[in-house]
């Protein structure tokens, strides 16, 4: 009798796995590297990994109904005649005319608006239906400088200097030619059709010492009226953190990887860069070491999803996030109501991210008039509205559990990680132990 060995199942490489082998493939036959929109799709500690210790007998919890938690912020109150003050610490992150299309940026304006909140331009310069629609705009002062006048710099509430982005710290913007419309070019002052890299550091200046020259350049500019941000990619928080506070910036944006880009090249989204979570903590601490917490403050955004993810920033010592990616999600990007274009795109509607090729069947990440005809910026932005409620009440209810009559009251000592990883990057400990990793030597 002949016995055989019973058949087993494939075993694929954790290393090269599908999509590593298309890439490769990929790579082999065009001799290109690959150009995408959005954030990083690796897995990554975020702030799934952290839970809320709710009251009990320690803690006196609020009523939900009953009993007020705040939720308002004040943004650059450290030199500007004019700070800003918004009902919600959920501000809109900056996402150029170009990028997107100009329904979907007065769609971003009305939503914001609507919520008591902040839209910022992005690259490429001010709109008139951006600011038109938008109560409280955030002006976006790039390295590749595209539109940007004094004019708009005073018609702004704020001025935001882009050093870094997570998508991307230390690299350059991609808007390629297939989206310069009319329009886009003549408020960019380039060609048609061409396509147009920024730069990756702005073009006056080399270090700290320049920054604090343009940013007195700026308040004299604005008669210092307008808060200053700076924002920068998360690679080095705690240093450009306090770097940036020493050039005088009133508000500083820390982008972790999780935070997306209308098109870069992919090697750098995945691993370039540090998780939004590992962000946090240094940059507290730096201002914390500078004796500025809370005086300057402090914006953190990427793969912010939910009010327990607005929650935990919170706690963990920011002012205030921004949302972007979730913000589009809401306008309707992605829907599957449009599953059939995006197949015949090649994708399907929860991966799309080639928003630089300009093809968006959702209308809102591209130029064409027609797609564009499908963005209702008055029902978009009603939409929008009704995510950032969704939103702040989900943050207020956790607050409340934990006896907070303030977003911003929550504390670390409210959290616990469920993993070493995220206990580590938070400094809260690890659930069920009293053990922060890193801290006491261990």
């Amino acid at each position: 009798m002949t016995y055989r060995n019973p058949p087993t199942t494939p075993r694929k490489s954790a290393t090269f796995d599908d999509y590593t082998l298309s890439e490769i493939r990929r790579a082999a036959a065009t001799g290109i590297y690959d150009i995408r929109g959005a954030g990083a799709k690796r897995k990554l500690p975020h702030f799934d990994d952290l839970l809320f210790l709710g009251a009990s007998i320690s803690r006196y919890p609020l009523e939900g109904y009953r009993e007020r938690c705040d939720t308002s912020v004040v943004l650059g109150s450290r030199h500007a005649k004019k700070p800003i003050e918004l009902k919600i610490p959920i501000t809109i992150a900056g996402m150029s005319f170009g990028s997107l299309s100009g329904p979907a940026k007065e769609a971003l304006g009305r939503g914001a608006t609507l919520s008591g909140t902040s839209t910022t331009t992005g690259d490429g310069g001010m709109t008139e239906e951006e600011r038109g629609h938008s109560q409280t705009l955030v002006y976006q002062y790039l390295p590749s400088r595209y539109g940007m006048n004094p004019r708009d710099l005073r018609r702004a509430d704020a001025i935001e200097i882009v050093v870094g982005q997570g998508a991307k710290p230390g690299g350059g913007g991609m808007l390629l030619g297939q989206k310069i419309s009319d329009r886009v070019a003549e408020m960019r002052t380039l060609p048609k059709g061409i396509d147009q890299r920024s730069a990756s550091r702005h073009p006056d200046w080399t270090g700290p010492d320049d920054l604090e020259i343009k940013i007195l350049e700026l308040r004299e500019i604005t008669d210092w009226e307008k808060p200053i941000y700076v924002k920068v990619g998360g690679a080095r928080p705690y240093y450009d953190t306090a770097l940036a506070v020493k050039s005088g910036a009133d508000v500083v944006v820390i982008d972790g990887m999780q935070g997306g880009t209308a098109a870069t090249q992919e090697v750098f989204i995945e691993n370039v860069g540090q998780p939004t979570l590992a962000c946090i903590r240094p940059a507290v601490q730096a201002l914390q070491d500078l004796g500025m917490h809370r005086k300057v403050q402090l914006i953190v955004s990427g793969g912010i999803r939910n009010g327990a993810d607005v929650a935990k920033a919170l706690a963990l010592g920011v002012d205030a996030v921004s949302i972007g990616t979730a913000a589009l999600v809401a306008l309707g990007d992605n829907d599957p109501r449009w599953e059939a274009d995006y197949n015949e795109l090649g994708t399907t509607a929860g991966a799309y991210d080639d928003w630089h090729e300009g093809r968006d069947p959702a209308g809102i990440t591209t130029q064409d008039p027609e797609l564009m005809k499908r963005v209702d910026p008055i029902a978009a932005g009603r939409r929008l509205a009704n995510y950032l409620k969704v939103m702040t009440l989900e943050a207020q209810t956790i607050a409340r559990a934990c006896g907070k009559n303030s977003l911003h009251n929550l504390e670390p000592e409210d959290l616990v990680a469920l993993t070493i990883e995220a206990a580590a990057m938070a400094g809260v400990p690890l659930a069920g132990t009293n053990w922060i990793p890193g801290k006491n030597g261990f």
